[in-house]
């Protein structure tokens, strides 16, 4: 269904056909601007920003630098103000013009717009919320790049869900997204593993759980290594095999990776995440980390260390870093300088991002410089998202950091609490799966829920309560607007949205409060591509369940005599499962139907 707003002029960087509040941000920025010469609408357009307690909008004067006073000023806006399709009134206070939203335009124009591009996209994809702002630009993303023989930890974790989330943003903003799991799958630790496989190896246990298995013998071998030192020189003889190319030293090597990488995936679809690419240290050809070390030397900055290279960083503060150990192995500085202009030379993309901890920073600040100093036109398209550390996460036990098995406590914890309510655990179909996906979103969301710079404590018992702030809460709200259909039988099928009179909506605070925050999703989303910061997104879901919550006792439906109020609050609610199922997807958290 087509606006029935009153055209307005069209402004920059606005789109009012992805975003309805644009329009009304326009209508206002027009009144300034029309009262203000020689202000422009544009100028104006900057100054509107989201009012505080209770405003919709509000402009600050003083940022336009107008002669005049701010009372002057706002005396000149207000002057023959009359309400229209846009604005039903504006408040002088100070320095500040407080503008609200004409509010049956405001809720119609909102569940409209939401309506159409959920159901009519053009896409034929539920598209509220997403924009073209990326359209025709490419994004390489690096995240989640475990260690093959190493437990998922939760560092890694933290990398899949942060990364798993901006993948989702770049693609909802327009831009084509290639993610890479770059693998840990080369180094002295499979030198290790080759030498102990002799003795602690299993086929039948390396084909159960290849992960697993592996990591098993690398903790064997390296108790063995601690008191007998011929195992690490063992193991750096194997791996020299291995980098010179020798096919017996591969053979195994290769089978395990491909075991490795199978089993990552199942483990990550449980997570719904996927990678485009999986490519690991491995893959970095010798000849691009060959060319990086030549570049460095005829630049003069590298020296030699006993045989080993570095590179003077001192000057930028960066250190020295190492290059290449004396036995000629190469590490991996190196190998991520090797991978990045191999990158460059396959992709072409507009920018890359490595979503890596915060104990790498130094890491990151030195291969990025190193890019720099070697003159790479598309060194500054390299940006670092990082992050600070779970602490403590473990089992209830206490024991190891496998994400299997903190998937498997999660699931079976919420499950016990599922079989609390017998009769609605008889409804569920699959409780298993609930009680997974549950288990799961309340591990994402305790990691998104905060800056992302920030550590935090993993704490079982908020993870997965169903009080506060939490992904069991979020699940919980999803499913309960989602039974409104099943619980409503007789307003089922709803009609098309221009015979549905919203204008009963308009008396009710709650449904104006979730209307503007319906409304503010597709900026929600505009802020997290600026700020890679997922909690914005998370904070945006509670607020709209806490609004939702706020109106079931009053916006009733079922019980309702009024057919046509009824109609029209049902609408509201499924057009609020459709934006918080959206934000849920954007976080990569499946939503559920019935938990």
């Amino acid at each position: 269904m087509v606006s029935s707003l009153p055209s307005l002029p069209s402004v920059l960087g606005t789109d009012p056909s992805s975003c309805i509040l644009d329009a009304f941000r326009t209508a206002i920025a027009k009144r300034v601007s029309d009262a203000l010469p020689p202000l422009t609408i544009e100028q104006a357009y900057t100054g509107v920003d989201y009012g505080k307690k209770g405003v919709d909008f509000t402009v600050a004067l003083p940022r336009f630098r107008l002669p005049g006073k701010p009372d002057e000023l706002a005396k000149k806006v207000i002057t023959d103000f009359q309400p229209d399709d846009f604005v039903s009134s504006i408040t002088h206070d100070k320095q500040f013009l407080h503008f609200q939203l004409n509010t049956a335009s405001l809720i119609r124009e909102v569940l409209n717009q939401i309506h159409t591009l959920t159901y009519d996209s053009p896409t034929g994809k539920p598209s509220y919320g997403t924009n073209t702002s990326g359209a025709g630009k490419k994004l390489v993303i690096e995240y989640s790049s475990p260690n093959i023989a190493k437990s998922f930890h939760v560092g890694h974790l933290r990398s899949t869900i942060i990364g798993a989330f901006l993948d989702n943003l770049y693609k909802a903003c327009g831009w084509e997204v290639i993610s890479l799991n770059y693998l840990g799958d080369w180094g002295t630790q499979f030198g290790m593993i080759t030498t102990g496989f002799e003795k602690y190896g299993s086929q039948e246990e390396l084909e159960k759980d290849a992960i697993k298995h592996l990591y098993d013998v690398y903790v064997k071998v390296s108790k063995d290594a601690d008191s007998d030192p011929n195992v690490k020189v063992e193991a750096a003889k194997w791996f020299k095999r291995m980098e010179d190319g020798d096919e017996s030293a591969l053979a195994n090597w290769r089978v395990w990776r491909e075991m490795s990488v199978k089993k990552y995936i199942e483990e990550y679809e449980r997570l719904n995440v996927s990678f485009k690419v999986y490519t690991g240290e491995s893959e970095v050809g010798k000849e691009w980390q060959d060319r990086a070390l030549e570049r460095l030397e005829e630049m003069g900055l590298i020296s030699d260390a006993d045989g080993a290279k570095l590179v003077d960083l001192e000057k930028w503060k960066l250190g020295k870093a190492v290059l290449r150990k004396a036995n000629g192995t190469s590490i991996y500085l190196t190998r991520d300088i090797g991978g990045a202009i191999e990158r460059w030379e396959k992709y072409h993309f507009d920018k890359m991002i490595y979503v890596v901890a915060s104990q790498q920073d130094l890491h990151l600040s030195q291969f990025f410089k190193m890019l720099s100093l070697m003159e790479f036109p598309w060194a500054d398209r390299l940006e670092h998202v990082n992050y600070g550390l779970v602490l403590g996460m473990s089992t209830r036990k206490g024991t190891a950091v496998f994400l299997d098995q903190i998937i498997r406590e999660a699931s079976s914890v919420m499950h016990e609490q599922m079989k609390r309510n017998e009769v609605k655990y008889n409804n569920i179909e699959d409780p298993e799966m609930v009680a997974r996906e549950v288990g799961i979103t309340g591990i994402k969301i305790q990691d998104m829920a905060a800056k992302r710079i920030n550590n935090y404590t993993f704490n079982w018992d908020r993870m997965l309560s169903f009080e506060g702030d939490t992904g069991p809460y979020l699940q919980y709200a999803h499913v309960r607007l989602t039974s409104m259909e099943r619980k409503n039988p007789e307003l089922i099928p709803l009609p098309p949205p221009s015979q549905i009179d919203t204008s009963s909506l308009a008396s009710s605070q709650h449904a104006r409060d979730i209307a503007i925050l319906l409304g503010s999703y597709p900026d929600v989303v505009k802020t997290a591509l600026k700020t890679h910061e997922p909690s914005g997104v998370v904070t945006f879901a509670f607020r709209l369940a806490h609004a939702i919550s706020s109106a079931w006792e009053t916006l009733i439906v079922k019980g309702e005599e009024d057919a046509e109020k009824a109609r029209a609050r049902l609408w509201l609610y499924l057009c609020a499962r459709d934006v918080l199922g959206a934000a849920m997807r954007l976080l990569s958290i499946r939503p559920l139907e019935r938990m």
